[in-house]
């Protein structure tokens, strides 16, 4: 017998995305665990009780990948819902994508990602499972950031 779970009790967890580009490549990694999982998306997770969103944006990146960087705006903010087959509620996160400047370090997979690379923006949507948004928030970023220049 499958648990269920009270929909009423489930709330909105706040969570954050970085958003991180290296010499015209974005930081992406492939997820192992769920909501995602084995999809490429951003690093990130959710935000800790007392941390901004920008030290939640540094913390995760640097545990999921290695890599240093420095919170410098936030992009957007989506809605993740996750449903059984069944169309019921499992997941509910409030995702701030933050736009992070690189430090240091190179990309190797630890804590919640299998892998972790740069990729280049046009070679994103011939990865295999790729979470959704993905592609336009990381081009929606680049526009940004030349703006900017």
């Amino acid at each position: 017998m499958t648990a269920s779970i009270d929909t009423a009790l489930l709330k909105p967890v706040p969570a954050v995305l970085s958003v991180v580009f290296r010499e015209g490549k974005v930081l992406l990694v492939r997820r192992a665990n769920p909501p995602d999982e084995g999809f490429w998306g951003f690093p990130g997770g959710r935000i800790e009780a007392g941390e901004t969103l920008f030290a939640a944006a540094e913390r995760e990146l640097t545990e999921e990948t290695g890599v240093t960087g420095v919170a410098a705006a936030i992009l957007t903010v989506l809605d993740a819902l996750d449903r059984s087959e069944d169309g019921k509620l499992r997941f509910h996160y409030v995702l701030v994508a933050v736009a992070c400047r690189w430090v240091a370090g190179e990309p190797v997979a630890d804590d919640d990602a299998l892998e972790a690379r740069w990729v280049a923006l046009d070679d994103i949507s011939g990865l295999d499972n790729v979470s959704r948004d993905v592609e336009r928030l990381a081009r929606q970023a680049a526009r940004d950031a030349c703006q900017s220049r």
